[in-house]
């Protein structure tokens, strides 16, 4: 089985077709949260995704503010401009999607989330420190999340529950199968924050036991022009630029 990881597309049209090109064939599709939100195209990313086969996917912070789920004073005022904006765009389709999501979603051995384990919505999942209570909240050999727009692996020791952490560069390959527990980020699709502007995306071949991350460049002016016209913020535009 082939699954393309995916995770915080952000409305962003140009960056999640570019990665599905990249992908190639996939059996399956595993979505991580925050389908929209910053970016112009919440209905048509939504609508490509829904095109993809064995979709299974969770809801995010952004996803949860464009329904009118969360209090939006919790947002920086970039972010909080871009929600209200998704909210008067989202046509009903979109939204009886998102609302269909869950918080944390099982299947094949696998476990997926947006934020932690913990906190499925807003743990920022970054730290050492943070591994214990995360490993300890779920019980498949593998976790995947998001939000925090950068790729990052937890890999922790079964008995001796040594836990270490690293951040994968493009290209770089796990071995899914020497018995070590993870918590894997793929990083974002739509908008990357570690430095790296092209759009990030992950591939677990349970076949051959491994898990691929990716980066694929896309057509970032295109994207910021999409922004511009449709009245988003400039900077959320700027910042694509430079994978920040």
């Amino acid at each position: 089985m082939r699954y393309l990881v995916l995770s915080d597309i952000h409305s962003n049209l140009e960056a999640l077709e570019s990665v599905l090109e990249a992908a190639g064939e996939f059996d399956a599709t595993l979505f991580l949260g925050d389908l929209v939100g910053y970016g112009p195209n919440p209905n048509q990313c939504t609508d490509l995704l829904l095109r993809q086969p064995n979709l299974t996917a969770v809801i995010g912070n952004h996803d949860l503010a464009a329904l009118g789920h969360l209090d939006l004073d919790s947002f920086n005022a970039q972010a909080k401009e871009a929600a209200l904006w998704t909210q008067s765009r989202l046509s009903e389709s979109s939204r009886s999607y998102l609302n269909s999501l869950g918080q944390i979603e099982e299947l094949d051995g696998l476990t997926a989330v947006h934020g932690s384990p913990s906190d499925p919505i807003w743990e920022y999942l970054e730290t050492r420190n943070q591994a214990p209570e995360n490993f300890a909240r779920f019980t498949t050999p593998m976790c995947f999340n998001g939000h925090t727009h950068v790729p990052r692996v937890f890999a922790q020791d079964a008995d001796t529950k040594k836990t270490e952490v690293t951040v994968p560069t493009s290209g770089a390959h796990l071995d899914v199968t020497d018995g070590l527990r993870r918590i894997v980020n793929p990083g974002s699709v739509g908008q990357p924050r570690d430095s790296d502007p092209r759009a990030a995306f992950g591939i677990l071949d349970t076949d051959t036991g491994r898990f691929a991350f990716h980066r694929v460049e896309y057509d970032i002016p295109a994207t910021q022009a999409r922004m511009t016209e449709a009245g988003l913020p400039d900077q959320l535009a700027a910042r694509l630029t430079f994978g920040m």
